[in-house]
């Protein structure tokens, strides 16, 4: 075991960076920023934008890292996370702690005084769903867990929009109902190929404990339930032409992805969905707010 006196500061810096999970929380904050777009008739102000979006940065950076810390001994036998310094043992568990107590406590004061108060209740809900129900009580209880507790993943326009218009209409639901039904496959797809390590692991993820044909099929279900629930926004004409025309395309890709894993599976493939469903989510949030502002041109 690595003392953490031994290691380098850029190094232990790299550590305490990867277990905020940054690449997780570039596209959760991304979709937090939609929804602050998409709550304003015209550009939002710039420094409700900034406080907000730090403010929700800091406290899912925060969930991640007490994520890492409970996971510890999981993500050691598990490939993908060994190098985790909680993994390792670099960082030790008060470390983690204090990590996550400074970040998440600078963020709700942020967001408390410079956004809004509903904007923080609504964030530390999320912080206890992922880091606390989804963590602690589902994620090693049942293969449904990346489904009922998605929700906490599914938060930030929901949040994002609450930052500026400081309430959360049926429109912000709507993208959060995209963001869990997408959730599913997403995670799946990882699964699928992870397979051997969530087994190491002890985790009861769908793939392992009712094999890789029931799991497939699953995402090929819910990517048609994705395509339909995409199309809200232009049902109840939130959005236009364009981004009817982006969703429609995206869907159709992640369809024929999930057909194709479902007939003939390999790993390869598995990673394809996987890589393609981050590429989805951001191209249609991104399409969302193109959309917005052309029509408010």
């Amino acid at each position: 075991m690595t003392n953490t006196a031994t290691l380098a500061p850029a190094s232990l810096l790299r550590q305490y960076l990867v277990l905020t999970k940054p690449r997780v929380t570039q596209l959760a904050v991304f979709c937090a920023v939609i929804g602050m777009f998409l709550a304003a008739p015209g550009l939002p102000d710039p420094g409700t934008v900034v406080a907000g979006t730090l403010g929700i940065w800091m406290l899912a950076a925060a969930a991640f890292a007490i994520n890492c810390l409970i996971e510890s001994q999981i993500d050691a036998r598990m490939l993908r996370t060994a190098r985790r310094g909680t993994a390792r043992g670099t960082i030790t568990p008060p470390q983690v702690l204090a990590m996550s107590g400074l970040l998440g406590g600078i963020g709700m004061l942020v967001l408390y005084y410079w956004v809004n108060p509903l904007t923080m209740w609504l964030t530390l809900a999320t912080f206890i769903g992922y880091a606390v129900i989804y963590t602690v009580i589902l994620k090693p209880l049942t293969p449904q867990n990346i489904v009922i507790g998605g929700l906490s993943g599914a938060m930030p326009p929901a949040l994002g929009w609450a930052a500026i218009a400081n309430a959360v209409p049926a429109e912000a639901w709507l993208l959060v109902l995209i963001i869990f039904i997408w959730t599913p496959p997403h995670f799946w797809a990882l699964a699928l190929y992870r397979q051997h390590d969530y087994q190491r692991a002890g985790l009861p993820m769908l793939p392992v404990t009712h094999g890789k044909t029931f799991t497939t099929l699953h995402v090929l279900l819910y990517s048609y339930i994705l395509m339909a629930s995409s199309l809200l926004p232009f049902i109840i004409r939130m959005s236009g032409p364009l981004y009817l025309a982006t969703a429609l395309l995206l869907g159709a890709r992640f369809i024929q992805y999930a057909h194709q894993l479902h007939r003939h599976y390999s790993d390869e493939l598995s990673r394809k969905l996987f890589r393609f469903s981050i590429i989805y989510l951001a191209v249609l949030f991104g399409a969302l707010l193109v959309d917005h502002w052309v029509r408010l041109i």
